[in-house]
């Protein structure tokens, strides 16, 4: 084509690039997707009945299911889960036993968040002695989080770095419930804001536009470029043919 003519380099580049840009654009379309059915289910398991400890064993996907709890916190044995942040400060979050009259099944409850501003110093909690009738849901990850190490401190309450339920029950002795529960806001919880993603499915709507318009972008300055350079040999081949006796 004689009025376009971009050269071989940014014909490469453009070969290489704008196929990575829709692709990106694409995943982000998919990841919106995928967590708007994720707070769907997460909002119609919320409303649902609230279900008994033995009951959510049964579940094939018992993710964010409501479970109603009657019983005591065991407060000689309770983890610290490090490195958790909330409004830029840092902390822990609270996780201890419960025992499940009804049922007759221990289950791990995590209270909460809880500032944690001197490391010297050992976060201070609560623990009520008392009988409770708590609400809580299942926290059940798609995948197991990264980790550099998987050691334990020792002692009580114990420091841990990652939640993995069937190992705590082994350090504790005890054959519990194989999931997380947390614990809805209430009296015997702390700081129970939970995020169920990090990132919304209108902020991955919006990286999919920015991946869309950076691909047209490259697209636009492509046939610009093609279109400037044929021009310039156009003009360049006048000139030449001017210039002949």
């Amino acid at each position: 084509m004689s009025g376009f003519r971009p050269g071989l380099l940014p014909t490469l580049l453009v070969l290489a690039l704008f196929p990575v840009l829709l692709w990106l654009g694409f995943w982000q379309l998919e990841r919106s997707a995928q967590k708007s059915e994720l707070l769907g289910r997460q909002d119609a398991r919320q409303q649902a009945a609230p279900l008994a400890p033995n009951e959510i064993e049964r579940l094939n996907d018992p993710a964010f299911a409501r479970v109603f709890l009657q019983g005591s916190f065991d407060a000689e044995h309770s983890f610290l889960l490090d490195s958790r942040t909330r409004d830029g400060k840092v902390g822990v979050e609270l996780l201890q036993p419960f025992y499940d009259e009804p049922s007759g099944r221990w289950v791990l409850v995590n209270r909460g968040w809880l500032p944690w501003p001197d490391r010297r110093v050992t976060p201070q909690f609560d623990t009520p002695p008392q009988s409770l009738k708590l609400a809580a849901w299942v926290y059940a990850p798609s995948r197991p989080p990264f980790v550099f190490s998987h050691r334990m401190a020792e002692g009580w309450p114990r420091l841990i770095n990652h939640v993995d339920v069937a190992e705590l029950w082994k350090a504790l002795g005890r054959n519990g419930v194989p999931y997380e529960l947390r614990l809805e806001p209430g009296p015997s919880a702390y700081r129970a804001d939970w995020p169920v993603t990090t990132m919304s499915p209108q902020q991955h709507i919006g990286y999919a536009v920015q991946w869309f318009a950076l691909a047209v972008a490259l697209l636009a300055l492509f046939i610009y470029f093609g279109v400037h350079q044929a021009r310039g040999t156009r003009h360049e081949h006048d000139e030449s043919d001017h210039r002949q006796p």
